[in-house]
């Protein structure tokens, strides 16, 4: 594996450099993907600002608000990785409500959030029509592979030492999960971009892998 070390800025800047090269009268749908540990949500968070600096209208949208209901997700058990894997998101939702509308001939009109986990109802959130040449940032884990239609797919990959030792013990319960993502999906192998990110305070590019 040939990789780039490079600051957790330069990243954001690159990635917004190389975001708005993609024709900006379409709609741009971006993966970002990683366990919680890679922090995901964060990158994503890093670029809307830099992306609208440089005219791209920005729509953060996060998988936490497309979970299923609590009794669908925790029908196995609050702790049950093949259940986290397979079954606590919902694509179909995500796919319907923003990949859909947001992808070739749809109507351009999203919502941001689906579900809420805390009161286990609907987020109630209202429809929202994107301006021309918006780009969605769509961060989560277990993004690639399935259903799920992207423009743009960024995998954040952690060895699974790595990974291991930076999930809170909390969610320790979800790691089979991502080694299942890994032998099963191997997103790195077809991601846009794969940034290795055992220590997310030092990312590097994944130029080349062996």
């Amino acid at each position: 594996m040939r990789v780039r070390p490079i600051s957790a800025e330069v990243l954001v800047e690159e990635l917004a450099d190389l975001l708005i090269c993609r024709e900006p009268d379409s709609y741009l749908r971006v993966a970002l993907d990683g366990a919680p540990a890679a922090r995901p949500d964060a990158l994503a968070d890093a670029l809307v600002d830099p992306l609208r600096a440089r005219g791209r209208p920005t729509v953060r949208i996060d998988t936490a608000d497309f979970l299923r209901p609590a009794s669908l997700r925790l029908e196995f058990g609050r702790d049950n990785s093949d259940s986290y894997y397979l079954g606590w998101f919902d694509e179909a939702g995500l796919a319907r409500e923003v990949l859909g509308p947001a992808g070739p001939g749809g109507s351009g009109r999203v919502l941001t959030r689906l579900w809420d986990a805390h009161t286990d109802r609907s987020a109630r959130e209202p429809y929202r029509t994107l301006a021309p040449g918006a780009i969605l940032l769509v961060s989560g884990p277990l993004l690639l592979g399935g259903g799920l239609t992207f423009d743009v797919t960024v995998h954040l990959e952690m060895s699974a030492p790595a990974l291991a030792r930076r999930t809170p013990g909390d969610i320790a319960w979800t790691l089979p999960a991502f080694q299942r993502y890994a032998d099963e999906v191997s997103p790195a192998s077809f991601a846009d971009v794969v940034v290795r990110v055992d220590d997310p305070r030092h990312p590097a590019m994944v130029l080349e892998r062996s």
